[in-house]
């Protein structure tokens, strides 16, 4: 267990989401397997999930991200001290993302760049590290993303819910921010080897140990860093406004709320997946995004995301003035949602390359 509380005050500067506006039902995926949707629907709540087109990729899904946040932030790239890209999916094997993500908003050369894997919690990594960049004063700002366009194999129960998107993050010193979106009260990390997920090189789809996911993988760590942060702070599940667990389907965090002592309506908010799908590395921190779009003043916010292999990272943040006041300079999360087209299993294929000519 790592315990994070940096020397310097840290805060959310800017953030910002991007997710594709293609979308494929459940019902339609189901159709050409000869499955009934009925559990991914009213069991796992999964209605739809969001597909990245022929032209996107985890690369410029970051870009339009961080556009976003840097917008909010009110930045000039050339300001970030360091450029993280958190995900699974990247769009080269051995080539980072990151400085393409870092050319592509003019933030390099004189920037740090690393792209970051923990399967879906490779976002909150970003995360870390930007907080521990700032918070010991080696940087002014970082900019943590984590996107994915997640991959599931051709009627196996992921192909269902691996969604498209992402969400970029900057982190700023709390000292030099005229208006603050949100302050960072701490943060822990709870870590063990749990093989519950997998891709093997040279393997395009990963593999999953089914319900072996659930109790010793996402509840044992989302609970266990949860109670950690809430125990280091001196903090109560009734002092959060809201709260936004990892979604790989909308029944495991409800689920993981409940047994925490949080209520429904603490959740919901950020809840995305029914909509957009799982978006791995950009799950967790995408619900947050979408807080931010409505948080107000005083709001307390836990975030808890899980990566598969397994770990948890959870966060406490204290939203300020600067969220309501910046959140019209960008797209919001819903905006994004709501900007959709549907489309069939056959096109679907096409874009996500599913059909090898």
């Amino acid at each position: 267990m790592v315990s994070v509380k940096p020397v310097i005050d840290v805060a959310i500067s800017g953030w910002g989401s991007y997710i594709p506006m293609y979308r494929i039902a459940v019902e339609e995926i189901a159709r050409v397997w000869g499955k009934s949707p009925k559990h991914f629907r009213e069991e796992l709540l999964i209605d739809e999930k969001a597909v990245a087109g022929i032209d996107e990729d985890v690369a410029t899904i970051s870009v339009e991200a961080s556009k976003n946040a840097l917008g909010r932030a009110g930045l000039s790239p050339k300001e970030l001290g360091a450029v993280f890209v958190g995900s699974e999916s990247k769009p080269y094997a051995v080539k980072p993302t990151g400085t393409i993500v870092a050319e592509a908003i003019g933030a390099t050369p004189r920037v740090l760049s690393a792209d970051m894997e923990f399967a879906c919690k490779a976002g909150t990594e970003c995360l870390q590290c930007c907080i521990g960049l700032v918070g010991s004063g080696m940087i002014n700002y970082g900019l943590a993303i984590g996107a994915d366009t997640a991959q599931g194999a051709p009627a196996d129960p992921l192909e269902y819910s691996a969604g498209c998107g992402g969400t970029a993050l900057i982190v700023g010193r709390k000292d030099k921010e005229k208006e603050p979106v949100a302050i960072l009260e701490g943060s822990v990390s709870y870590v063990t080897d749990t093989p519950d997920f997998w891709r093997r090189q040279k393997r395009d789809y990963p593999s999953h140990a089914e319900a072996f996911t659930g109790e010793p993988a996402y509840f044992t760590h989302t609970i266990s860093a949860t109670k950690l942060l809430l125990d280091e702070l001196s903090l109560n599940p009734t002092d959060f406004k809201y709260a936004v667990f990892h979604q790989p389907n909308g029944k495991f965090p409800l689920r993981a709320a409940k047994i925490l002592g949080f209520k429904k309506e603490q959740v919901e908010p950020g809840l995305l997946v029914p909509y957009i799908g799982n978006l791995y590395a950009g799950s967790s921190i995408t619900g947050f995004s979408a807080i931010l779009d409505v948080a107000m003043p005083g709001d307390r916010v836990l975030l808890v995301s899980f990566g598969s292999g397994a770990g948890s990272d959870a966060f406490s943040f204290v939203v300020q003035e600067g969220a309501r006041t910046k959140r019209d300079m960008a797209s919001k999360v819903m905006d994004y949602i709501k900007r959709k087209q549907n489309i069939d299993y056959a096109i679907y294929a096409k874009f996500r390359k599913k059909i090898v000519i």
